[in-house]
This record gives C-alpha cells, sequence and structure tokens, in this order.
C-alpha cells in the first residue's frame, strides 16, 4: 500500500492564489459582458526590453547552428551570468561573493520552498505574519509546521512574529528562539523595510543563537530610499547567518521566462545532531546538481543582458512605470478614504480593510461592485486579517481605471 506525504493533509484551503483565480472564474462567468481589473496577482504587463529580447534571440540562434550549440549547462548557471551578478549586485555595493556562491534558479519561489531540504525537519521556524505563502506551506509539507490550530489560524509549532500598523510593520524578536528566520524585504505584502540599522539588530540576534536568516529580496530594485540595504550582505557579519533569494521576475519581468538566483556564503554553517560545523554551500550545491538540471542558455544569455547598459535603462523604466502606478493607487486609495501603507520601497499597496469587514468580504465587495480584483490580507496571515494588498503590476490605463471605479463604491 502507497503511503503518502500526510502533512500535505495539514494544509488549509487551496493556495491562496488559486482561490482567488477560482472566485474570479466564477464571477466572470455569472458576468460575461463586466469588465474585471486584476491587481491581485504579482504578475508583471509590461513587455520583456529589447536589450533582453535580443540577447535571447541571438542565443535561440546559436542553438540552431552545430559550432554553437549547447547541450546540458553548469547546475549552478553560466560562468558569464554568475560574475555579471556578482559584478552589479554585489560588488558595487561593497559585497565581495564569489561565483561557487552563486545559485542560479528557475525561481526565487522554487528556491525557497526548496532550501528546506538541507535542514532537518526539527527545526523551529519563525515567519513574518503577514508574509508570502510560500515560506509556511512549504514548512507544512516538510512537518515542521505540526498540526493547524484553527481557533487561532496558526500551525502549532511555528513562530508568528506580527507586523502590524501597531508597531510598524516592523516585528519584534520572538520570544521563543527559533532556527529559521524567514524575512522577506522589501516585505510582500506590506511593502514596507527595514533600515540597516534594523536588520544589524536581526543579524546579530541570529549569530548570537546560531539560527539561519532565510532573506528574500526579490523587490529589492524597487528600494528608494537611501538608509535601506539592497542586499543583507551590506550588513556586517552577515555572510555567516543569512542566505539571500533574489529574482529576476519582478525586475526585469521574467515571470514567464523563469530566472532567479540564490547565494548560500561559504561562512555560513549548519550544526549535525551532535554540534559538528557543516558547511551550507557545499549541501545546497550538492542538492541544486541532484534535483536541477541548470536554466536554460537562452534564458541565462537574457538574464546576462539585464546587466548591460542598455538592459539597466530599459530596465529602469519599466520599474518606475510601476512605481508610478504604485504611487497612483495609494493616492486614489486614500481620496476614497482608506488608510493606507506601502507603495515607496516595494511595488505593493497594503491597505485598512473598513471596519466590520473581514478581508475576504472586502474581496467579495470590490470584485461585485468594483469588478477590481485584489488579495485578502489574511491569506498572508492571521495577522494580515483586516488588510488587503493592491499590487502596482497593471497596466497605466487599468490602474487609473480601477482608483476611479473604487472611489466610485
Amino acid at each position: 500500500m502507497i503511503k503518502i506525504n500526510e502533512n500535505f493533509l495539514k494544509l488549509q484551503d487551496s493556495y491562496l492564489f488559486s482561490t482567488i483565480a477560482k472566485k474570479v472564474a466564477d464571477f466572470q462567468e455569472k458576468n460575461p459582458d463586466r469588465k474585471i481589473i486584476k491587481l491581485g496577482i504579482g504578475d508583471v504587463t509590461r513587455p520583456i526590453v529589447p536589450a533582453v529580447v535580443e540577447a535571447m534571440k541571438k542565443a535561440i540562434d546559436e542553438q540552431g547552428k552545430s559550432e554553437t550549440f549547447r547541450g546540458y549547462g553548469p547546475e549552478q548557471g553560466y560562468l558569464f551570468l554568475r560574475e555579471k551578478i556578482i559584478e552589479f549586485d554585489y560588488k558595487k555595493r561593497g559585497v565581495n561573493i564569489s561565483p561557487d556562491e552563486v545559485f542560479v534558479s528557475d525561481g526565487a519561489k522554487c528556491d525557497c520552498g526548496n532550501i528546506g531540504d538541507i535542514f532537518g525537519n526539527d527545526n523551529v521556524v519563525a515567519i513574518t505574519d503577514p508574509v508570502y505563502p510560500v515560506y509556511l506551506d512549504t514548512n507544512v509539507m516538510a512537518g515542521r509546521a505540526g498540526n493547524y490550530q484553527p481557533e487561532k489560524g496558526v500551525y502549532e509549532n511555528i513562530i508568528y512574529m506580527p507586523a502590524t500598523a501597531e508597531n510598524g510593520f516592523v516585528p519584534d524578536f520572538p520570544t521563543k528562539v527559533p532556527d529559521m528566520i524567514y524575512l522577506c524585504l522589501p516585505n510582500n505584502p506590506t511593502g514596507t523595510t527595514l533600515t540597516k540599522a534594523d536588520l544589524k539588530k536581526w543579524v546579530d540576534y541570529a549569530k548570537e543563537n546560531k539560527a539561519i536568516l532565510l532573506f528574500d529580496s526579490a523587490y529589492e530594485a524597487f528600494i528608494s530610499e537611501k538608509d535601506v540595504p539592497h542586499t543583507i550582505y551590506e550588513i556586517e557579519g552577515a555572510k555567516e547567518v543569512a542566505i539571500e533569494f533574489r529574482s529576476f521576475s519582478k525586475t526585469a519581468g521574467f515571470t514567464g521566462i523563469r530566472c532567479a538566483y540564490t547565494v548560500v556564503p561559504k561562512a555560513l554553517k549548519g550544526y549535525t545532531k551532535s554540534g559538528e560545523e557543516v558547511g551550507l554551500n557545499a549541501l545546497w550545491n550538492r542538492r541544486h546538481g541532484t534535483k536541477f538540471n541548470g536554466v536554460s542558455y537562452p534564458v541565462q544569455r537574457a538574464a546576462e543582458a539585464v546587466y548591460s547598459e542598455e538592459g539597466q535603462k530599459q530596465i529602469r523604466e519599466n520599474i518606475q512605470y510601476y512605481m508610478e502606478n504604485a504611487k497612483i493607487i495609494k493616492e486614489g486609495l486614500k481620496e476614497a478614504g482608506y488608510k493606507v501603507f506601502g507603495g515607496e520601497n516595494a511595488p505593493y499597496i497594503w491597505l485598512k480593510v473598513p471596519a466590520g469587514m473581514s478581508s475576504w468580504e472586502f474581496f467579495d465587495e470590490l470584485l461585485n461592485q468594483a469588478n477590481v480584483v485584489g488579495t485578502p490580507g489574511v491569506g498572508f496571515g492571521p495577522s494580515g486579517e483586516g488588510y488587503f494588498r493592491l499590487t502596482a503590476f497593471g497596466t497605466r490605463e487599468n490602474t487609473i481605471e480601477a482608483m476611479e471605479r473604487i472611489k466610485k463604491m
């Protein structure tokens, strides 16, 4: 008799964005004449910039010639891309990273979920609350979360670190010391950040407690404030306690192309049950090489072009476009009487729903009255209840129209 991984049965409902998609599909079927504006899922709408498209076309042409054809590449990523990553994302910020500490992959979401493979299932996990659902759900699947407690809306073995308006969306250190700490900065969904001084406190906390910081910086390119670090490795000592996840999805519009990378410093150590130190870089390299065959050559050439002079210029224009959308949404919501947060260092706006409504009730009202789709805050964790997320990744026309509709509600 085949046995299943019963931890999957502990997952609550379906994945957040799958639930949203089903609700929207049901509404559209009943109301085929209504134009729905989707500002829920953080998918980009601007096309891939010309410099990147040309690089990919050239690489595809190379694959059609025997003298330039490439089959399997290095699982960790081609050196030409890893060197560009190091030069532009780290050296320019005063950080030294070596090529064998960079692992190119097909998505930060995948890496954030897969990283758990190299950690024991008896580790205690801490997540900010609210937060991107993948951190929680993949640890439920792995068996680290324990049983779900429906009366509290939490898993018994997960440490939830509330980030709400009351604490400025900056979580306090947990009273119980965790082993694995997930930080997403700039934050999805709240759009908030930490200063270098604040992030240094987390690095020091992790060092003191021999914990690991799993640092998702997928929205780094949207940072506008000077005192906000673009990489956790700008903080002294971070290489000893942090793994960093980066993505080309939102930065360069690669949501449909798939390319990202993870940095695992060689200074980073884990421990056996007997207390013996083990290098996490070697473990991740083994896991990566065993379960992944590498990102395709054309996609890696496309990612390399992101760092070209023309590529950088064109991508900055796209980022400015999305951040202007964020400004339109934020100002529009304020005019409509909502209390709003974020929208300055990340392409997300986090709003307080009207008193007396749940976040899912607000989702339904927004869909039915304004035909606008957002994301209920409770889908990001219990502390997200009473809040709602809108994304700035829509078109300019849809963004403006959505705000006009919401103002009329």
